[in-house]
Protein backbone atom coordinates (compact mmCIF):
# COMPACT_ATOMS: atom_id res chain seq x y z
CA UNK A 1 0.00 0.00 0.00
CA UNK A 2 1.39 3.39 -1.02
CA UNK A 3 2.15 5.78 1.78
CA UNK A 4 0.19 9.00 2.08
CA UNK A 5 2.28 12.11 1.60
CA UNK A 6 1.58 15.82 1.88
CA UNK A 7 1.99 18.18 -1.03
CA UNK A 8 1.27 21.90 -1.17
CA UNK A 9 -0.68 23.27 -4.15
CA UNK A 10 -1.17 26.94 -5.11
CA UNK A 11 -4.89 27.66 -5.28
CA UNK A 12 -4.37 30.27 -7.98
CA UNK A 13 -2.10 28.60 -10.57
CA UNK A 14 -1.86 24.94 -9.38
CA UNK A 15 1.91 25.14 -8.79
CA UNK A 16 3.01 22.23 -6.57
CA UNK A 17 5.66 22.26 -3.87
CA UNK A 18 6.95 19.70 -1.40
CA UNK A 19 6.82 22.30 1.37
CA UNK A 20 4.73 25.31 2.26
CA UNK A 21 5.82 28.59 0.65
CA UNK A 22 4.68 32.07 1.55
CA UNK A 23 4.86 33.25 -2.04
CA UNK A 24 4.12 31.12 -5.10
CA UNK A 25 7.04 31.05 -7.58
CA UNK A 26 4.60 30.44 -10.42
CA UNK A 27 2.09 33.29 -10.12
CA UNK A 28 3.80 35.24 -7.30
CA UNK A 29 0.61 35.23 -5.24
CA UNK A 30 0.98 35.35 -1.44
CA UNK A 31 -0.40 32.77 1.04
CA UNK A 32 -2.03 30.67 -1.68
CA UNK A 33 -0.56 27.25 -0.81
CA UNK A 34 -2.87 24.63 0.71
CA UNK A 35 -1.81 21.21 1.94
CA UNK A 36 -3.24 18.20 0.10
CA UNK A 37 -2.76 14.47 0.59
CA UNK A 38 -1.53 12.25 -2.23
CA UNK A 39 -1.29 8.47 -2.43
CA UNK A 40 -2.39 6.16 0.38
CA UNK A 41 -5.61 4.20 0.42
CA UNK A 42 -7.85 6.93 -0.90
CA UNK A 43 -10.51 6.08 -3.42
CA UNK A 44 -9.30 5.84 -7.03
CA UNK A 45 -9.04 9.06 -8.96
CA UNK A 46 -12.18 10.13 -10.78
CA UNK A 47 -9.97 11.24 -13.62
CA UNK A 48 -8.76 7.70 -14.31
CA UNK A 49 -12.09 6.03 -13.59
CA UNK A 50 -13.92 8.49 -15.82
CA UNK A 51 -11.55 7.75 -18.68
CA UNK A 52 -12.03 4.04 -18.21
CA UNK A 53 -15.80 4.10 -18.06
CA UNK A 54 -16.79 7.04 -20.23
CA UNK A 55 -14.09 7.49 -22.84
CA UNK A 56 -14.67 9.32 -26.11
CA UNK A 57 -16.51 7.61 -28.96
CA UNK A 58 -14.59 4.83 -30.65
CA UNK A 59 -13.21 3.06 -27.56
CA UNK A 60 -9.61 1.96 -27.89
CA UNK A 61 -9.62 1.22 -31.64
CA UNK A 62 -8.38 3.60 -34.30
CA UNK A 63 -10.86 4.75 -36.94
CA UNK A 64 -10.56 6.36 -40.33
CA UNK A 65 -11.49 10.04 -40.11
CA UNK A 66 -13.90 9.59 -42.99
CA UNK A 67 -15.82 6.94 -41.05
CA UNK A 68 -16.46 9.20 -38.05
CA UNK A 69 -20.08 10.32 -37.92
CA UNK A 70 -21.03 13.90 -37.21
CA UNK A 71 -20.90 17.24 -38.99
CA UNK A 72 -21.39 20.95 -38.43
CA UNK A 73 -25.16 20.39 -38.69
CA UNK A 74 -25.07 18.52 -35.38
CA UNK A 75 -24.86 21.79 -33.45
CA UNK A 76 -27.51 22.43 -30.83
CA UNK A 77 -28.78 26.01 -30.87
CA UNK A 78 -29.10 27.72 -27.51
CA UNK A 79 -31.93 30.01 -28.57
CA UNK A 80 -29.71 33.07 -27.97
CA UNK A 81 -28.04 34.12 -31.22
CA UNK A 82 -25.23 36.10 -29.59
CA UNK A 83 -24.21 33.07 -27.52
CA UNK A 84 -24.42 30.78 -30.56
CA UNK A 85 -22.12 33.15 -32.45
CA UNK A 86 -19.46 32.98 -29.75
CA UNK A 87 -19.77 29.19 -29.47
CA UNK A 88 -19.19 28.85 -33.21
CA UNK A 89 -22.76 27.97 -34.16
CA UNK A 90 -24.20 26.42 -31.00
CA UNK A 91 -23.43 23.71 -28.49
CA UNK A 92 -21.59 20.55 -29.56
CA UNK A 93 -22.68 17.11 -28.36
CA UNK A 94 -20.41 16.24 -25.44
CA UNK A 95 -18.74 19.66 -25.49
CA UNK A 96 -17.85 21.22 -22.14
CA UNK A 97 -18.09 25.01 -21.83
CA UNK A 98 -16.54 26.93 -18.93
CA UNK A 99 -18.30 30.26 -18.34
CA UNK A 100 -16.39 32.75 -16.18
CA UNK A 101 -16.65 36.38 -15.15
CA UNK A 102 -16.77 38.78 -12.23
CA UNK A 103 -19.43 38.32 -9.54
CA UNK A 104 -22.79 39.74 -10.58
CA UNK A 105 -21.87 40.18 -14.24
CA UNK A 106 -24.56 37.79 -15.51
CA UNK A 107 -23.16 34.24 -15.61
CA UNK A 108 -26.05 32.65 -13.71
CA UNK A 109 -28.56 34.87 -15.51
CA UNK A 110 -27.35 33.74 -18.93
CA UNK A 111 -27.28 30.10 -17.80
CA UNK A 112 -30.86 30.23 -16.55
CA UNK A 113 -32.04 31.96 -19.73
CA UNK A 114 -30.38 29.26 -21.86
CA UNK A 115 -32.02 26.58 -19.73
CA UNK A 116 -35.40 28.23 -20.23
CA UNK A 117 -34.98 28.37 -24.02
CA UNK A 118 -33.95 24.71 -24.15
CA UNK A 119 -36.84 23.56 -21.99
CA UNK A 120 -39.38 25.65 -23.94
CA UNK A 121 -38.26 23.84 -27.10
CA UNK A 122 -39.12 20.49 -25.53
CA UNK A 123 -35.57 19.50 -24.54
CA UNK A 124 -34.71 18.12 -21.11
CA UNK A 125 -32.39 20.43 -19.18
CA UNK A 126 -30.78 19.63 -15.84
CA UNK A 127 -29.74 22.72 -13.86
CA UNK A 128 -27.58 21.79 -10.86
CA UNK A 129 -26.99 24.54 -8.32
CA UNK A 130 -24.54 24.35 -5.47
CA UNK A 131 -25.08 27.94 -4.33
CA UNK A 132 -28.84 28.55 -4.38
CA UNK A 133 -31.80 26.69 -2.99
CA UNK A 134 -34.72 25.60 -5.13
CA UNK A 135 -36.85 28.49 -3.86
CA UNK A 136 -34.11 30.99 -4.72
CA UNK A 137 -33.84 29.56 -8.24
CA UNK A 138 -37.60 29.88 -8.64
CA UNK A 139 -37.54 33.49 -7.45
CA UNK A 140 -34.74 34.37 -9.88
CA UNK A 141 -36.56 32.75 -12.79
CA UNK A 142 -39.71 34.75 -12.01
CA UNK A 143 -37.74 38.00 -11.70
CA UNK A 144 -36.12 37.38 -15.10
CA UNK A 145 -39.43 36.32 -16.71
CA UNK A 146 -37.80 33.05 -17.77
CA UNK A 147 -40.16 30.22 -18.69
CA UNK A 148 -38.38 27.64 -16.54
CA UNK A 149 -41.35 25.50 -15.49
CA UNK A 150 -39.99 22.51 -17.43
CA UNK A 151 -36.37 22.93 -16.31
CA UNK A 152 -35.21 20.15 -14.00
CA UNK A 153 -33.41 21.71 -11.02
CA UNK A 154 -31.24 19.97 -8.46
CA UNK A 155 -29.33 21.36 -5.48
CA UNK A 156 -26.28 19.15 -5.08
CA UNK A 157 -22.59 19.46 -4.16
CA UNK A 158 -21.51 15.80 -4.34
CA UNK A 159 -19.84 14.66 -7.55
CA UNK A 160 -20.76 11.02 -6.89
CA UNK A 161 -24.48 11.78 -6.67
CA UNK A 162 -24.32 14.00 -9.76
CA UNK A 163 -22.63 11.21 -11.71
CA UNK A 164 -25.28 8.73 -10.62
CA UNK A 165 -28.09 11.05 -11.73
CA UNK A 166 -26.47 11.63 -15.14
CA UNK A 167 -25.95 7.92 -15.79
CA UNK A 168 -29.54 7.10 -14.89
CA UNK A 169 -31.10 9.77 -17.11
CA UNK A 170 -28.79 11.87 -19.32
CA UNK A 171 -30.35 15.27 -20.10
CA UNK A 172 -30.19 17.19 -23.36
CA UNK A 173 -28.18 19.93 -21.62
CA UNK A 174 -26.39 20.05 -18.27
CA UNK A 175 -25.69 23.33 -16.45
CA UNK A 176 -23.67 23.31 -13.24
CA UNK A 177 -23.54 26.51 -11.18
CA UNK A 178 -20.84 26.59 -10.01
CA UNK A 179 -17.95 24.19 -10.50
CA UNK A 180 -16.26 25.42 -7.29
CA UNK A 181 -19.11 24.10 -5.14
CA UNK A 182 -18.85 20.52 -6.36
CA UNK A 183 -16.56 18.10 -4.49
CA UNK A 184 -15.64 14.43 -4.59
CA UNK A 185 -15.32 12.16 -1.57
CA UNK A 186 -12.13 10.72 -3.05
CA UNK A 187 -10.18 13.77 -1.85
CA UNK A 188 -9.90 15.26 1.61
CA UNK A 189 -9.27 18.81 0.42
CA UNK A 190 -12.03 21.40 0.63
CA UNK A 191 -14.41 22.23 -2.25
CA UNK A 192 -12.95 24.79 -4.64
CA UNK A 193 -9.34 23.73 -4.10
CA UNK A 194 -7.21 23.03 -7.15
CA UNK A 195 -7.20 19.29 -6.44
CA UNK A 196 -11.00 19.20 -6.22
CA UNK A 197 -11.37 21.34 -9.35
CA UNK A 198 -9.04 19.02 -11.25
CA UNK A 199 -10.84 15.83 -10.24
CA UNK A 200 -14.37 17.17 -10.60
CA UNK A 201 -13.76 18.80 -13.98
CA UNK A 202 -11.98 15.73 -15.35
CA UNK A 203 -14.82 13.45 -14.26
CA UNK A 204 -17.56 15.69 -15.68
CA UNK A 205 -15.67 16.24 -18.94
CA UNK A 206 -15.22 12.55 -19.60
CA UNK A 207 -18.78 11.80 -18.53
CA UNK A 208 -20.17 14.50 -20.83
CA UNK A 209 -18.21 13.19 -23.80
CA UNK A 210 -19.19 9.60 -23.12
CA UNK A 211 -22.89 10.47 -22.86
CA UNK A 212 -22.83 13.16 -25.55
CA UNK A 213 -24.33 15.77 -23.21
CA UNK A 214 -23.42 19.46 -23.78
CA UNK A 215 -22.27 20.81 -20.42
CA UNK A 216 -21.92 24.35 -19.08
CA UNK A 217 -19.70 24.84 -16.03
CA UNK A 218 -20.03 28.24 -14.35
CA UNK A 219 -16.73 29.32 -12.77
CA UNK A 220 -15.80 32.04 -10.31
CA UNK A 221 -12.85 34.33 -10.89
CA UNK A 222 -9.90 35.14 -8.66
CA UNK A 223 -8.85 38.63 -7.55
CA UNK A 224 -6.66 38.81 -10.67
CA UNK A 225 -9.67 38.24 -12.93
CA UNK A 226 -8.81 34.64 -13.84
CA UNK A 227 -11.02 31.60 -13.42
CA UNK A 228 -9.85 29.84 -10.25
CA UNK A 229 -7.30 27.20 -11.19
CA UNK A 230 -7.12 28.62 -14.75
CA UNK A 231 -4.39 26.42 -16.21
CA UNK A 232 -6.03 23.30 -14.82
CA UNK A 233 -9.56 24.03 -16.03
CA UNK A 234 -8.78 25.71 -19.35
CA UNK A 235 -6.80 22.73 -20.57
CA UNK A 236 -9.50 20.26 -19.56
CA UNK A 237 -12.60 21.84 -21.12
CA UNK A 238 -13.42 22.47 -24.78
CA UNK A 239 -14.51 26.10 -24.64
CA UNK A 240 -13.74 28.94 -22.22
CA UNK A 241 -16.00 32.00 -22.28
CA UNK A 242 -15.47 35.18 -20.29
CA UNK A 243 -18.07 37.79 -19.47
CA UNK A 244 -16.58 41.28 -19.60
CA UNK A 245 -18.07 44.56 -18.48
CA UNK A 246 -17.27 47.74 -16.58
CA UNK A 247 -18.85 48.67 -13.29
CA UNK A 248 -21.65 51.15 -13.86
CA UNK A 249 -22.25 50.13 -17.49
CA UNK A 250 -25.18 47.95 -18.49
CA UNK A 251 -23.46 46.37 -21.49
CA UNK A 252 -21.74 42.99 -21.30
CA UNK A 253 -19.36 41.40 -23.80
CA UNK A 254 -19.09 37.62 -24.01
CA UNK A 255 -15.71 36.60 -25.41
CA UNK A 256 -14.25 33.17 -26.22
CA UNK A 257 -10.64 32.78 -25.08
CA UNK A 258 -10.54 29.10 -26.09
CA UNK A 259 -12.79 27.22 -28.48
CA UNK A 260 -12.01 23.83 -29.99
CA UNK A 261 -15.07 24.02 -32.24
CA UNK A 262 -14.99 27.62 -33.45
CA UNK A 263 -13.14 30.91 -33.61
CA UNK A 264 -11.75 32.58 -30.49
CA UNK A 265 -12.22 36.03 -32.04
CA UNK A 266 -16.01 36.17 -31.93
CA UNK A 267 -17.82 38.27 -29.34
CA UNK A 268 -21.42 38.51 -28.21
CA UNK A 269 -22.89 41.76 -26.91
CA UNK A 270 -25.63 41.89 -24.27
CA UNK A 271 -27.40 44.56 -22.28
CA UNK A 272 -28.22 43.85 -18.64
CA UNK A 273 -31.69 45.04 -17.70
CA UNK A 274 -33.99 44.42 -14.78
CA UNK A 275 -35.45 41.35 -16.48
CA UNK A 276 -32.13 39.80 -17.48
CA UNK A 277 -29.73 39.88 -20.42
CA UNK A 278 -30.94 41.16 -23.77
CA UNK A 279 -29.07 40.67 -27.03
CA UNK A 280 -27.62 43.73 -28.75
CA UNK A 281 -28.05 42.97 -32.44
CA UNK A 282 -26.36 46.18 -33.64
CA UNK A 283 -23.33 46.72 -31.37
CA UNK A 284 -21.88 49.44 -33.61
CA UNK A 285 -24.88 51.68 -33.04
CA UNK A 286 -24.66 51.01 -29.31
CA UNK A 287 -20.95 51.87 -29.06
CA UNK A 288 -21.48 55.16 -30.93
CA UNK A 289 -24.74 56.18 -29.22
CA UNK A 290 -23.20 58.93 -27.06
CA UNK A 291 -20.36 60.02 -29.33
CA UNK A 292 -19.86 63.80 -29.31
CA UNK A 293 -20.07 65.55 -32.66
CA UNK A 294 -17.19 67.77 -33.79
CA UNK A 295 -15.09 67.18 -30.66
CA UNK A 296 -11.28 67.05 -31.04
CA UNK A 297 -9.77 63.75 -29.92
CA UNK A 298 -12.62 61.50 -31.10
CA UNK A 299 -12.48 59.17 -34.11
CA UNK A 300 -14.52 56.18 -35.30
CA UNK A 301 -12.64 53.03 -36.28
CA UNK A 302 -14.13 49.94 -37.99
CA UNK A 303 -12.68 46.90 -36.21
CA UNK A 304 -13.33 43.21 -36.79
CA UNK A 305 -14.09 40.71 -34.04
CA UNK A 306 -14.11 37.24 -35.59
CA UNK A 307 -16.39 37.60 -38.62
CA UNK A 308 -18.24 40.65 -37.32
CA UNK A 309 -17.28 44.25 -38.23
CA UNK A 310 -17.91 46.76 -35.46
CA UNK A 311 -17.60 50.52 -35.26
CA UNK A 312 -15.99 51.76 -32.05
CA UNK A 313 -15.10 55.23 -30.84
CA UNK A 314 -11.49 55.94 -29.95
CA UNK A 315 -10.84 58.94 -27.72
CA UNK A 316 -7.56 60.65 -26.96
CA UNK A 317 -6.53 63.55 -24.75
CA UNK A 318 -3.16 65.30 -24.84
CA UNK A 319 -2.34 67.98 -22.32
CA UNK A 320 0.85 69.59 -21.00
CA UNK A 321 2.38 67.75 -18.07
CA UNK A 322 1.69 69.52 -14.79
CA UNK A 323 2.05 66.77 -12.20
CA UNK A 324 5.49 65.26 -12.58
CA UNK A 325 6.82 63.11 -15.43
CA UNK A 326 4.65 62.66 -18.55
CA UNK A 327 2.15 59.82 -18.31
CA UNK A 328 0.79 57.57 -21.06
CA UNK A 329 -2.44 55.80 -20.14
CA UNK A 330 -4.31 53.38 -22.41
CA UNK A 331 -7.70 51.79 -21.73
CA UNK A 332 -9.06 49.24 -24.20
CA UNK A 333 -5.90 49.19 -26.33
CA UNK A 334 -2.41 47.92 -25.62
CA UNK A 335 -0.27 50.42 -23.71
CA UNK A 336 2.95 49.49 -25.51
CA UNK A 337 1.25 49.94 -28.89
CA UNK A 338 0.26 53.49 -27.98
CA UNK A 339 3.81 54.24 -26.86
CA UNK A 340 5.17 52.85 -30.13
CA UNK A 341 2.77 54.92 -32.25
CA UNK A 342 3.70 58.11 -30.38
CA UNK A 343 7.34 57.52 -31.25
CA UNK A 344 6.46 56.83 -34.89
CA UNK A 345 4.55 60.14 -35.03
CA UNK A 346 7.58 62.02 -33.70
CA UNK A 347 10.08 60.29 -35.96
CA UNK A 348 8.16 60.16 -39.25
CA UNK A 349 6.10 63.36 -39.21
CA UNK A 350 8.11 65.79 -37.07
CA UNK A 351 5.10 66.64 -34.87
CA UNK A 352 6.33 67.03 -31.29
CA UNK A 353 3.93 65.16 -29.02
CA UNK A 354 6.58 64.15 -26.47
CA UNK A 355 6.69 65.63 -22.99
CA UNK A 356 2.90 65.69 -22.58
CA UNK A 357 0.34 63.51 -20.82
CA UNK A 358 -1.39 61.20 -23.29
CA UNK A 359 -4.62 59.35 -22.53
CA UNK A 360 -6.23 56.92 -24.99
CA UNK A 361 -9.57 55.22 -24.36
CA UNK A 362 -11.97 52.97 -26.28
CA UNK A 363 -15.47 54.14 -25.36
CA UNK A 364 -18.05 51.60 -24.21
CA UNK A 365 -15.73 49.28 -22.32
CA UNK A 366 -14.69 47.23 -25.36
CA UNK A 367 -11.10 45.97 -25.83
CA UNK A 368 -9.44 46.21 -29.25
CA UNK A 369 -6.30 44.25 -30.05
CA UNK A 370 -6.05 44.13 -33.86
CA UNK A 371 -3.42 46.19 -35.77
CA UNK A 372 -6.10 47.93 -37.87
CA UNK A 373 -6.75 50.28 -34.97
CA UNK A 374 -3.28 51.88 -35.34
CA UNK A 375 -4.38 54.61 -37.73
CA UNK A 376 -7.35 55.40 -35.50
CA UNK A 377 -5.09 55.86 -32.46
CA UNK A 378 -2.84 58.22 -34.45
CA UNK A 379 -5.85 60.19 -35.72
CA UNK A 380 -7.34 60.55 -32.23
CA UNK A 381 -4.03 61.61 -30.68
CA UNK A 382 -3.30 64.20 -33.39
CA UNK A 383 -6.88 65.45 -33.32
CA UNK A 384 -6.43 66.33 -29.66
CA UNK A 385 -2.91 67.64 -30.18
CA UNK A 386 -3.89 69.89 -33.12
CA UNK A 387 -7.28 70.81 -31.62
CA UNK A 388 -8.87 69.82 -34.93
CA UNK A 389 -11.84 67.43 -35.02
CA UNK A 390 -11.84 64.55 -37.44
CA UNK A 391 -14.12 65.46 -40.39
CA UNK A 392 -17.79 64.72 -39.88
CA UNK A 393 -18.83 61.30 -41.17
CA UNK A 394 -15.27 59.97 -41.48
CA UNK A 395 -13.74 56.69 -40.33
CA UNK A 396 -10.17 55.44 -40.62
CA UNK A 397 -8.33 52.16 -40.23
CA UNK A 398 -4.97 50.63 -41.09
CA UNK A 399 -1.81 49.20 -39.55
CA UNK A 400 1.07 51.64 -39.10
CA UNK A 401 4.58 50.26 -39.58
CA UNK A 402 7.81 51.44 -37.97
CA UNK A 403 8.92 53.22 -41.15
CA UNK A 404 5.69 55.21 -41.24
CA UNK A 405 3.93 53.14 -43.91
CA UNK A 406 0.22 52.33 -43.64
CA UNK A 407 -0.22 48.62 -44.26
CA UNK A 408 -3.25 46.74 -45.58
CA UNK A 409 -5.59 44.94 -43.17
CA UNK A 410 -8.13 42.15 -43.56
CA UNK A 411 -11.83 42.50 -44.40
CA UNK A 412 -11.63 46.09 -45.63
CA UNK A 413 -14.87 45.83 -47.70
CA UNK A 414 -16.81 44.56 -44.68
CA UNK A 415 -15.50 47.45 -42.57
CA UNK A 416 -16.58 50.00 -45.18
CA UNK A 417 -20.00 48.39 -45.60
CA UNK A 418 -20.60 48.60 -41.83
CA UNK A 419 -19.57 52.27 -41.84
CA UNK A 420 -21.85 53.04 -44.77
CA UNK A 421 -24.76 51.28 -43.05
CA UNK A 422 -24.48 53.69 -40.11
CA UNK A 423 -24.34 56.79 -42.29
CA UNK A 424 -20.60 57.45 -42.62
CA UNK A 425 -19.52 58.92 -45.96
CA UNK A 426 -15.73 59.07 -45.87
CA UNK A 427 -12.84 56.76 -45.00
CA UNK A 428 -9.04 56.85 -44.84
CA UNK A 429 -7.65 53.39 -45.48
CA UNK A 430 -4.45 51.71 -46.73
CA UNK A 431 -3.73 51.86 -50.45
CA UNK A 432 -2.96 48.15 -50.24
CA UNK A 433 -6.69 47.50 -49.72
CA UNK A 434 -7.75 49.42 -52.85
CA UNK A 435 -7.86 46.33 -55.11
CA UNK A 436 -9.93 44.30 -52.63
CA UNK A 437 -12.39 47.16 -52.13
CA UNK A 438 -12.78 47.72 -55.86
CA UNK A 439 -13.25 44.01 -56.50
CA UNK A 440 -15.92 43.76 -53.82
CA UNK A 441 -17.94 46.89 -54.59
CA UNK A 442 -17.22 47.08 -58.32
CA UNK A 443 -15.32 49.45 -60.61
CA UNK A 444 -14.84 52.21 -61.22
CA UNK A 445 -13.70 53.51 -57.86
CA UNK A 446 -15.93 51.35 -55.73
CA UNK A 447 -19.23 52.25 -57.35
CA UNK A 448 -21.06 50.17 -54.78
CA UNK A 449 -20.16 52.73 -52.11
CA UNK A 450 -22.66 55.37 -53.14
CA UNK A 451 -21.65 58.89 -52.02
CA UNK A 452 -18.69 57.44 -50.13
CA UNK A 453 -15.31 59.16 -50.49
CA UNK A 454 -12.22 56.96 -50.08
CA UNK A 455 -8.73 58.26 -49.27
CA UNK A 456 -6.22 55.51 -50.05
CA UNK A 457 -3.01 56.38 -48.22
CA UNK A 458 0.50 54.89 -48.40
CA UNK A 459 2.22 56.62 -45.50
CA UNK A 460 1.34 58.15 -42.18
CA UNK A 461 2.00 61.62 -43.61
CA UNK A 462 -0.51 60.93 -46.42
CA UNK A 463 -3.11 59.87 -43.85
CA UNK A 464 -2.60 62.99 -41.72
CA UNK A 465 -3.01 65.25 -44.77
CA UNK A 466 -6.12 63.37 -45.89
CA UNK A 467 -7.76 63.63 -42.46
CA UNK A 468 -6.66 67.04 -41.20
CA UNK A 469 -5.66 68.94 -44.34
CA UNK A 470 -2.47 69.58 -46.27
CA UNK A 471 -1.46 72.52 -44.08
CA UNK A 472 -0.66 70.25 -41.11
CA UNK A 473 2.64 68.91 -42.53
Amino acid sequence: MAKTRSIYVCQNCAHESARWLGRCPGCEDWNSFVEELRGGAEAPSHQSSARAGFGAEGGGEAMRMGDVSGSAEDRILSGISELDRVLGGGFVHGGVVLLGGDPGIGKSTLSLQVAGHFASAGNEVLYISGEESLKQLKMRAERLNVDANDVLVLCETSLERVEKRLRERPPRLLILDSIQTLATDALSSSPGSVAQLREVTAALTQLAKGLGVPTVLVGHVTKDGNIAGPKVLEHMVDTVLYFEGQSGLSYRILRAVKNRYGSTNEIGVFEMRGDGLHEVLNPSEMFLAERPQGAPGSVVVPVVEGSRPLLVELQALISPTSYGPPRITAVGVEHNRVLLLLNIIEKRTGLKVAGQDVFVNVAGGVRVAEPAVDLGIVAAVLSSYLERPVPQGAVCFGEVGLTGEVRAVSMAPARLAEAQKLGFTRAALPRGNAAAVEEHFGAPKSAGLVDFHLDHVRTLADAIRAIFGKDVL
